[in-house]
């Protein structure tokens, strides 16, 4: 878990939590934040059940980013590092999390599979220290450690730019990588997820680009704060869009929904109003 700063109001793992807890219920993974390992402390980040056996379904490949969906554990622990580095208390503290949690739960050894993630890069000296060598996959590391076999590492600056992988890379600390991450999200169309998904990704815009430094760094930013920063800024944003921008790529039942029933009808003649209540009827 991460250790609070005494001068920062932002727990970074409870906004990734709040994002992944949007991004995943919908496909049946369960997320919790601040899980309880144990009956009483400690208490882990952020951790990822998943509800159906099996591997990933198609819907959930689409939300998991690279490592975690390459594991087949049902039980996925994550430390999330944003403003800290990785070191050696991370590695054992997370090494606790995962002994504790298989054994109060009574949990076999290969059901259970934990995550670091680290929003920075790391110098050659730490990889060379703990044994760190990236796999297949960009942003990818294991390590040859036998302690530390069972811990992937995730570097969000590297991870590549697929839709997969854009969800979290929105905490990555490169601008750069942060800014093609919400490209791709922009591209791929958020209107693919539920309003709450898309808020919360607004909202992570908004303070990145537009907030940070100014006034939000002086309150509390929680998960629901962000949701509701995008929704506002969604909700402005639309409100300044001509009719044809607001309506482009919705289908004629989402377009229809956005009138009520009195101006949907308007402009049409009686005889086929008529006619297609009578089809209506008939259908029915």
């Amino acid at each position: 878990m991460a250790k609070k700063s005494g001068s920062s109001k932002i727990k970074w793992h409870r906004l990734l939590g709040g994002l992944l807890e949007e991004l995943l219920t919908p496909v049946d993974i369960l997320v919790f934040t601040e899980f309880a390992v144990m009956s009483q402390s400690p208490v882990a980040d952020i951790l990822l059940l998943r509800k159906k056996r099996g591997g990933w379904t198609s819907e959930q490949l689409q939300r998991v980013p690279d490592g975690i969906r390459d594991t087949n554990a049902k039980h996925i622990l994550i430390e999330f590092k944003y403003t800290e580095s990785v070191d050696e208390d991370a590695f054992k503290q997370l090494l606790g999390y995962e002994y504790f949690y298989r054994s109060s739960k009574n949990i076999a050894a290969h059901k259970v599979q934990s995550f670091m993630i680290s929003s920075k890069t790391p110098r050659q000296l730490f990889f060379n220290k703990f044994g760190y060598s990236q796999g297949g996959k960009k942003g990818v590391y294991y390590s040859s450690n036998s302690l530390l076999k069972n811990i992937t590492l995730v570097l969000l600056n590297e991870l590549s730019d697929d839709i997969h992988n854009a969800f979290i890379k929105c905490f990555a600390s490169h601008v750069k990588s942060r800014e093609s991450a919400f490209k791709i999200l922009t591209e791929y169309g958020l209107k693919h997820f539920n309003e709450h998904l898309q808020w919360f990704i607004q909202g992570l815009w908004r303070y990145w680009f537009t907030e940070k430094g100014g006034i939000m760094e002086q309150t509390e930013i929680t998960p629901a704060k962000i949701k509701e920063m995008g929704k506002m800024w969604g909700e402005f944003i639309l409100s300044t869009l001509p009719v044809e921008e607001r309506l482009k790529g919705l289908r004629p039942e989402e377009v229809l929904s956005t009138f009520r029933p009195e101006e949907r009808l308007k402009g049409l003649k009686p005889k086929v109003i008529e006619a297609y209540l009578r089809k209506i009827a008939k259908n029915n």
